[in-house]
């Protein structure tokens, strides 16, 4: 199954090798322990951003399934049309 790139804000996923949901709540994120850039930062679902320790960083090939699409307007797709 191939997830559209880029989902918005919001979004529920699950990882390909995941148990738990995890909601994105950032696109295009530096990981400041690695410096490496991933496509999406995300927090436990339903749980929230409990602290840094907690974001999981990951790209959209990881995404195993999509449970909810965040929320989306003209705004949303026209800014998603600037991050490559």
């Amino acid at each position: 199954m191939k997830i559209e790139k880029w989902l918005p804000l919001g979004s529920v996923v699950i990882l390909k090798n995941g148990s738990k949901p995890l909601m994105i709540f950032g696109r295009k994120q530096i990981n400041v322990k690695t410096q490496k850039e991933f496509d999406y930062v995300g927090c436990l679902w339903p749980e929230g951003n409990i602290a840094s320790d907690f974001n999981f960083f990951f790209n959209n090939e990881d995404i195993g399934k999509v449970l909810f699409r965040g929320f989306e307007n003209e705004v949303e797709i026209e800014f998603r049309k600037m991050l490559k």
